[in-house]
């Protein structure tokens, strides 16, 4: 084995391949046709959008559990701890079967080089095709026609919703990014619609593939009630749900699209309203939203595109909070700092900003700049670590007031660590 370690196998990782993200399919599809010839023998489900893919994987996989099923469930990047990224019935893989995983992708890969990325994506794959897991569930990391998830051919998808972000590498409009989500969807196959303003690039790649379209507010749909919310879906089937136990206003959204897979699903994976009820009011999901109770408050969220962001605001506004807002943040390079100055610049009192590390990161002097420019006049403070960002942050703020912490998921991840929220 070339290395002994996970943490070593993840640092080597970071050096093979001269870019961190490349789209494209020919590397990995060659690596995975030499590991796995056969394929994956579960059924697929594969999720794609700007915001609500979380949520919806995590749905999905307490749901399918909850009735008995083994569930694989593939999500990145991770917050804490990389084993996060591939589970397997809610539990993440050891150290030693990612270590046999990346050995087996090395020695399959001949002179091919992989992405950070593409090497966990394939690991995930050699996990669940030993493992046979009924079903797996695949979230894409990046757009979906070129990302390394789009190499196995799904039988459900599922597009949550679609705003701008990395419009670098996928295009600056809502259509542009749209026709490369809809990369997921296959000839004959059904794809659920999770947004009711859906571009229409997606509703067009469904057509010409001939796909099973499922779209929010025409095939299947949902109203609040005073007891929880009413999904209804094709055959006039109406059901009362419980409003998930997850934080967001966008979250009815999500679970209605799950809803919607389950239904589609029900021929080989029977599961009743009842087990629907309980996997929605037991789903979990750190680092959404998640509200620390202490004094001062902590609220953490990796919000970190406009859309996220107006949610992350609601959700403040909700709050009420009697003190002021304190913000320890950091943002990736290709992030819209601007977004966050006009939506919540007004709100922050303080900030408390971070170093991001790797080719898209972006140092804390720079985000501090940015901001400025983008009109921020509020006190900000720079620091290289979360630690000593946060003993800042907790040495100026009284009892009444809340801490953000928010961004990027590596500000978040590295908080959840030093704090031990992680449970």
């Amino acid at each position: 084995m070339r290395f002994d370690t996970l943490d070593q196998w993840l640092d080597w990782q970071t050096t093979l391949h001269p870019k961190e993200i490349e789209l494209g399919l020919d590397r990995v599809i060659a690596v995975w046709q030499r590991l796995q010839p056969e394929g994956l023998h579960s059924k697929v489900v594969t999720i794609a959008g700007t915001n609500g893919k979380g949520s919806s994987v995590a749905m999905l996989e307490t749901i399918y559990r909850q009735a008995g099923f083994s569930v694989g469930a593939y999500t990145s990047p991770h917050l804490v701890h990389y084993n996060e990224r591939i589970r397997l019935n809610g539990v993440a893989v050891s150290d030693q079967q990612l270590c046999h995983a990346f050995e087996a992708i090395d020695q399959a890969r001949g002179r091919v080089s992989l992405t950070y990325f593409e090497f966990a994506t394939l690991a995930a794959l050699i996990i669940y095709a030993a493992e046979k897991p009924d079903l797996v569930i695949l979230e894409v990391g990046l757009g979906g026609r070129l990302d390394a998830v789009n190499i196995i051919d799904t039988d459900v998808a599922l597009i949550t919703t679609i705003d701008l972000d990395h419009t670098d590498l996928l295009g600056d409009d809502r259509e542009a990014i749209g026709r490369e989500k809809a990369g997921i969807i296959r000839p004959y196959r059904p794809v659920v619609l999770g947004d009711r303003e859906m571009p229409h690039s997606v509703s067009e790649q469904a057509e010409q593939l001939q796909a099973e379209v499922y779209l929010s507010g025409r095939e299947f749909d949902f109203d609040l009630h005073k007891d929880g919310w009413q999904w209804s879906g094709p055959d006039s089937v109406k059901q009362l749900l419980p409003v998930p136990d997850l934080s967001g206003s966008k979250q009815l959204v999500n679970a209605s699209a799950v809803v919607m897979v389950c239904q589609l699903l029900q021929d080989t994976f029977p599961v009743s309203w009842e087990l629907i009820a309980n996997g929605l009011q037991q789903v979990r999901l750190p680092g959404r939203l998640q509200w620390v109770p202490c004094k001062p408050c902590l609220l953490l969220d990796v919000a970190h595109n406009r859309q996220s962001l107006e949610t992350l605001c609601e959700a403040l506004d909700r709050l009420d909070c009697q003190g002021h807002i304190h913000a320890l943040f950091g943002m990736l390079r290709d992030k819209d700092v601007a977004a966050v100055a006009d939506i919540l610049g007004s709100r922050i009192t303080s900030w408390y900003l971070l170093d991001l590390p790797g080719e898209r990161g972006r140092s804390a002097k720079q985000l501090a700049i940015a901001l400025r420019q983008a009109g921020v006049n509020k006190p900000i403070n720079c620091f290289h670590a979360f630690p000593q960002a946060y003993q800042a942050c907790r040495d100026e703020v009284h009892s009444q007031d809340l801490i953000l912490v928010f961004g990027s998921f590596l500000i978040v991840g590295e908080a959840m660590g030093y704090l031990d929220l992680l449970t």
